[in-house]
């Protein structure tokens, strides 16, 4: 297991620690943005670790980019998260959007997307990127955030409504103010943000879905787990049954993560809460 050196970096979060001090996503965000984008004349640049194609959502071509707002414990991608000035490279959105077509093309797939760590960074370059995609013999577009960045500007969500391949996926981190702080290490104030993401997506007619690490015991309990549906249900019941549950995997990133904040998680994971969904399907049934 690789384990960076532990820092005390009061400027710039890196990972959650027994003591660390919670910290303002917004303002993470302006930070890392400034590292993992810049200006040239044809458009923002914007860092990627990688380009590549996997097997998920039927198989997809993937930009794996660097930097994120949240430090959650749970998280499994690299140290480009928390090192964003050390990993990667810039490309336009030109350049990013033949890397995925190469992708995609040498691997027979033909959905796109980007993943890692927080893709909306950079508004222009994500844009841009769409541009492309529109224009593009490719028919989805798959979006993976967590949410901050729709959720403190309308404006980017207003214009991604613009472009019919997009398709959101908003992962939630938590249920609770307090679970919020603890798990991703943001002020408990941030919490509204991502359901304000929700609601941004709904009234612009967004084509989205919504996820949340609540099927595994380990990280979400019963009432958190229940402070959370409850909380998508009063912004759209639809969300509820939509839900995606996951539990987390033990990635090398996700074991040190784990590790660093202190946290103690028994492995391998013997209990799975039932997807709501399935619980109103048998509801429904019965």
């Amino acid at each position: 297991m690789i384990v960076p050196p532990l820092k005390t970096l009061k400027e710039y979060p890196r990972f959650i620690t027994p003591t660390f001090e919670s910290f303002d996503p917004v303002e993470l965000t302006k930070e890392t943005e400034k590292i993992v984008t810049r200006p040239r004349p044809d458009g923002l640049e914007r860092k990627y670790e990688d380009f590549y194609a996997t097997g998920v959502y039927g198989g997809i071509a993937t930009g794996y980019c660097v930097g994120c707002c949240l430090r959650c414990v749970f998280c499994w991608v690299s140290w480009g998260r928390d090192f964003p000035e050390k990993f990667g490279n810039f490309y336009s959105p030109e350049e990013a959007f033949k890397q995925l077509r190469a992708a995609a093309h040498k691997y027979k797939v033909n959905k796109l997307r980007i993943s890692g760590a927080e893709p909306t960074f950079g508004k222009e370059h994500l844009l841009g990127l769409l541009e492309h995609v529109e224009q593009s013999e490719f028919p989805i577009f798959i979006l993976e955030t967590n949410g901050i960045p729709f959720g403190i500007d309308k404006d980017y969500v207003k214009r991604v409504s613009k472009f019919t391949k997009p398709h959101i996926r908003v992962s939630l981190k938590a249920g609770t103010p307090e679970a919020f702080t603890k798990k991703t290490g943001a002020n408990p104030e941030a919490f509204e943000i991502p359901f304000q993401a929700i609601r941004n997506l709904l009234d612009y007619g967004v084509s989205f879905q919504v996820a949340a690490m609540s099927a595994d015991s380990r990280i979400m309990t019963p009432n958190e787990r229940a402070s959370l549906v409850k909380k998508l249900a009063e912004i759209d019941p639809r969300l509820v049954l939509s839900l995606e549950e996951e539990v987390m995997d033990g990635y090398d990133t996700t074991l040190a993560r784990l590790k660093l904040s202190g946290l103690k998680v028994k492995w391998p994971l013997r209990r799975v809460y039932t997807p709501i969904r399935e619980l109103f399907n048998k509801e429904s049934r019965e």
